[in-house]
């Protein structure tokens, strides 16, 4: 990835498509677990598409940080886009 927004355009279509929401729902500002309507399994499903995509695992200690998409973008993003892929702990 070599920019956020780049990123963010990968990332919004696959999310849409595996909870099944229209991809203009899906905003920086949106919350994301009322736009996904993300209970605790659900909320494994969004992780492991981040993991299976992008090789990150995010903390569980990291989760309640993650609020809206934009925190998720955040979050991710300095990971694939700084190269860095630190955070290898389990979700």
């Amino acid at each position: 990835m070599k920019s956020r927004e780049e990123f963010i355009k990968d990332i919004t279509p696959k999310i849409a498509k595996e909870f099944e929401i229209e991809e203009e729902a899906i905003t920086e500002e949106a919350n994301i677990f009322e736009t996904l309507e993300l209970d605790s399994i659900s909320l494994i499903d969004l992780m492991s598409l981040v993991h299976a995509n992008y090789g990150i695992k995010i903390a569980k200690e990291e989760i309640p940080q993650i609020k809206t998409f934009g925190d998720l973008y955040d979050y991710v993003a300095a990971l694939v886009v700084d190269g860095s892929h630190a955070c290898d702990a389990d979700i």
